[in-house]
C-alpha cells in the first residue's frame, strides 16, 4: 500500500514516498481506509526529533483522518465494515499518512454525516485536545460562568477550543491573535475579546479591561512567559499547558494556581481503564457538528496525501502563522 515516511529525522527533505505491507487487524483494531488527513505540529515535531527504530525502518507519521472501515478484529463491536470513521491515532502506532491504517476502536468516532471526509478530518485531534482541556483537565462545569484565555487562538487546537467554550460552557472567551486575519477568524468563531499576544500576556488583557482571568488554556508558551502568566491569572485559578515549559511555577504558588499538562494519547498511550472516553467524545463532537453547533476548522486543502504536499504542508505548519488545520485527501 502507498504510504509516505521517513527513515531519519530531519527536515521536510526527509519525508518520501513509499510502499510498505497493509496490516492486519488485531482484536481491538479496525483496519481503516484513510480517505483525508489533517496535518499537525506533533507531524513535523516527530520528524524533526524523532528516528525510527532501525536504520532499516520507516515511520509513518499521521494523527488526523478520516476514512472507511475496511475490516474488523475479533472483538470489535462499536463498529462495523463500512463505517465511517474519524479519529487522531496513538502516537506508538503506525500514522495515517498511509492507504490504511490501524487504530484501537475506542479511540474512534462516527464521522460526521453532515461533513465531507476532508472537514471531518481537520476535527478530531483538536477536538479531543479541547475537550480534555475544559472538561477533563480544568474540569469546567457545562454551563460555568467565568473568563477564559485561550493562547494561539487561531491555531487548530484554539480554534476548536473557542467553540467548545462558547457553545457547552458560559465562559466568557478571550482568544490571543495578532493579525487582523487571525482576530476576525477568533472573532468569527465566537471569542468575545481578542488580546494581542506580541506583548506581554497580563499587559494585554489589561488593554483590553481585564486584571485577571479564571482558566487559560496555554496552547503554546513562550520562553520567559511564566510571570507574566502568573500575573494574569486570577487566585485559584487553573492553567493547562501542552508545551514543554522548562521554567519555575514558583511565580504560580502565592494565587494557589492549579496547574495540569494535557496530551491527548496519554489514554491509548497508556492503554487507561477509561481509553473509551475518547470515543464517546468524538461521537459526541460528530453529533455537535451534524446539529450544526460545530464547524470544522478546515482552511487549506494541499491536494493529494504524498511526500510533496506533505512537505509543503509540514513547512506550513513550522512558519507557525497557519490558521485552521490543513487538510490532504486521497492518493
Amino acid at each position: 500500500m502507498k504510504a509516505v515516511g521517513y527513515r531519519s529525522a530531519g527536515g521536510v527533505e526527509v519525508l518520501t514516498d513509499i510502499e510498505i505491507p497493509r496490516p492486519a487487524a488485531g482484536p481491538r483494531d479496525l483496519l481503516v481506509a484513510v480517505r483525508a488527513v489533517s496535518v499537525n505540529p506533533v507531524d513535523a515535531k516527530r520528524r524533526q526529533r524523532e528516528a525510527p527504530p532501525t536504520s532499516s525502518d520507516y515511520r509513518v507519521l499521521g494523527y488526523d483522518a478520516a476514512g472507511v472501515v475496511e475490516a474488523v478484529g475479533s472483538q470489535v463491536s462499536l463498529f462495523k465494515t463500512g463505517d465511517e470513521v474519524f479519529y487522531a491515532g496513538a502516537t506508538d502506532r503506525p500514522g495515517s499518512n498511509s492507504e490504511y491504517q490501524l487504530v484501537d476502536e475506542r479511540i474512534v468516532g462516527p464521522k460526521p454525516k453532515s461533513l465531507s471526509f476532508a472537514d471531518a478530518a481537520a476535527m478530531p485531534l483538536t477536538s479531543i485536545t479541547a475537550w480534555e482541556i475544559l472538561f477533563d483537565r480544568m474540569k469546567v462545569p457545562q454551563g460555568a460562568s467565568g473568563t477564559l484565555l485561550v493562547l494561539n487562538g487561531a491555531g487548530g487546537v484554539g480554534s476548536m477550543m473557542i467553540q467548545l467554550a462558547t457553545r457547552l460552557t458560559g465562559l466568557t472567551v478571550i482568544a490571543t491573535a495578532s493579525r487582523p486575519e487571525t482576530a476576525d477568524w477568533v472573532r468569527k468563531l465566537g471569542a468575545a475579546r481578542v488580546a494581542d499576544h506580541r506583548i506581554p500576556i497580563n499587559q494585554a488583557i489589561k488593554e483590553i479591561g481585564f486584571d485577571s482571568v479564571d482558566y487559560i488554556a496555554a496552547i503554546t508558551t513562550t520562553p520567559g512567559s511564566a510571570s507574566s502568566l502568573a500575573a494574569a491569572m486570577s487566585p485559584q485559578g487553573h492553567i493547562t499547558l501542552i508545551d514543554n515549559f522548562d521554567e519555575s511555577i514558583m511565580p504560580f504558588k502565592s494565587k494557589s494556581v492549579t496547574i495540569s499538562w494535557e496530551m491527548m494519547f496519554t489514554r491509548s498511550l497508556f492503554q487507561t481503564e477509561d481509553m473509551s472516553a475518547q470515543h464517546r467524545l468524538l461521537a459526541e463532537v460528530s453529533s455537535l457538528a451534524d446539529r450544526g453547533v460545530l464547524r470544522s476548522t478546515r482552511t487549506q486543502s494541499m491536494g493529494s496525501i504524498n511526500a510533496r504536499n506533505l512537505k509543503q504542508a509540514h513547512s506550513a505548519i513550522e512558519s507557525g502563522r497557519t490558521i485552521g488545520k490543513i487538510v490532504l485527501e486521497g492518493f
